[in-house]
């Protein structure tokens, strides 16, 4: 039993440090200094104007998911890396075939203009 202590104070200690710097910050604030502007349902103070519901450019789906790609492709370049030296030519090839994978959709990303701003 003594071998699974530190997986049983794992999540004691974890919980404890989420609480605390959960709690630290009502320390440091007061409720009475805040602006009733600040409180309002637009934060920035000023009135909104128009409807929530309506519609937007289609553009913008585009421009909030291409960063993600690199992202991505990072996270899974770094197991790779850091394994160079023992994955076989399974773990070469397959790579390879990845990065075949998004360099074409890169270039079809590109040829289709998805990344130029206007």
């Amino acid at each position: 039993m003594l071998e699974f202590a530190p997986i049983c104070i794992y999540p004691v200690i974890s919980s404890l440090v989420s609480l605390i710097l959960l709690g630290v910050p009502f320390l440091f604030t007061s409720n009475g200094s805040t602006y009733p502007e600040k409180l309002s349902a637009h934060e920035c103070g000023s009135d909104p104007f128009g409807d929530a519901r309506s519609r937007f450019d289609i553009r913008f789906h585009p421009v909030s998911i291409l960063p993600i790609t690199p992202d991505l492709e990072v996270t899974s370049f770094s197991p790779w890396a850091v394994s160079l030296n023992k994955i076989d030519l399974f773990g070469s090839r397959s790579m390879m075939v990845f990065l075949l994978i998004s360099t074409i959709g890169s270039i079809h990303e590109w040829k289709k203009g998805a990344l130029d701003r206007e």
